[in-house]
């Protein structure tokens, strides 16, 4: 079956290398906004008995999953054999339980309107925190694809004697394979969150890391919140300027700005959502997700 792909938009880049190596066509399309808001798709590629692949990072998610729907529902409209989706960060993973009466299971809803449209679903650390793994979420076959091993290879190449620092408890399995593969040692702060920009955090042993380069680790980043206040505690203990990695630069609002502004020596993430921090090309990691699934097949 013929592989075609298609970059919603601000998925350019990431989907043009795809299909170089996918040795895939490139679709094209046209996806606009009529000016009451409502979403205009066109697709102008023959799409008829062929896989349709669609490539598009869920960060902002309430402004790009109808344009995604409507996307998908005319590629099978128009005769596709199936849809696929590759999307290196998923959004409404946070909300997977009522926490006060009266709220919505976010994650539940979004994972059963993803599996109405596509086939399969790609994507990059998915931020599970009550669940194993998607499969308690989608029903449609899933492939997870782990950015620890890039993000190590990065500081090997360019931190010179780290350590890594965790900044919770949910980190500590996370950080600690980075900090594995990148051969170096890790701590883990306890955090304790009063509201979504009210973090404290407290800082263990760290008189034998005063020669160390701190290498903050996460997997999103949105507010920053943490980093700052981190970044902070780590300042007035006179330690080395910290570098800030994340898996997602989700950045919401200011949080790029004050990150920068905070004391950092720099701020690197990887490629699943376009960002002008991104260092870390995770692009074979999607292409090893996508080939594992239709390998097994």
């Amino acid at each position: 079956m013929k592989t075609i792909l298609f970059a919603l938009p601000g998925n350019e880049k990431l989907t043009d290398t795809l299909t170089k190596h996918l040795n895939a066509e490139r679709g094209e399309s046209t996806i606009r906004n009529f000016p009451d808001g409502e979403s205009y798709i066109q697709i102008r590629s023959e799409v008829k008995n062929k896989r349709v692949v669609l490539v598009c990072t869920l960060n902002d998610p309430d402004t790009k999953f109808l344009p995604l729907y409507f996307f998908s529902k005319t590629a099978k409209d128009l005769g596709a054999d199936c849809t696929c989706l590759i999307a290196p960060y998923l959004a409404y993973m946070r909300q997977d339980k009522r926490f006060q009466p009266g709220e919505a299971i976010t994650s539940k809803y979004f994972g059963e309107l993803i599996s109405h449209f596509s086939e399969t679903l790609v994507t990059v650390d998915p931020h599970l925190h009550r669940r194993s793994n998607l499969t308690e979420i989608y029903s449609i076959p899933s492939q997870v694809v782990h950015a620890a091993d890039h993000i190590s290879n990065w500081i090997n190449q360019h931190v010179h004697n780290p350590v890594l620092v965790g900044p919770d408890s949910e980190s500590e399995q996370w950080v600690s394979e980075v900090a594995k593969n990148a051969m170096a040692p890790f701590i883990v702060l306890q955090k304790i969150r009063h509201g979504d920009k009210d973090v404290e955090v407290s800082i263990p042993q760290v008189q034998e890391f005063k020669n160390c380069t701190p290498v903050l680790v996460d997997d999103i980043i949105s507010t920053a919140r943490t980093m700052i206040e981190t970044v902070r505690h780590l300042n007035s203990l006179k330690m080395k300027a910290p570098i800030c990695i994340g898996v997602h630069a989700v950045f919401s609002g200011n949080a790029y700005k004050e990150l920068s502004n905070s004391g950092v020596k720099d701020i690197i993430t990887c490629n699943t959502i376009p960002h002008e921090s991104n260092q870390i090309d995770i692009s074979n990691l999607l292409l090893e997700g996508y080939n594992n699934h239709w390998n097994e097949k």
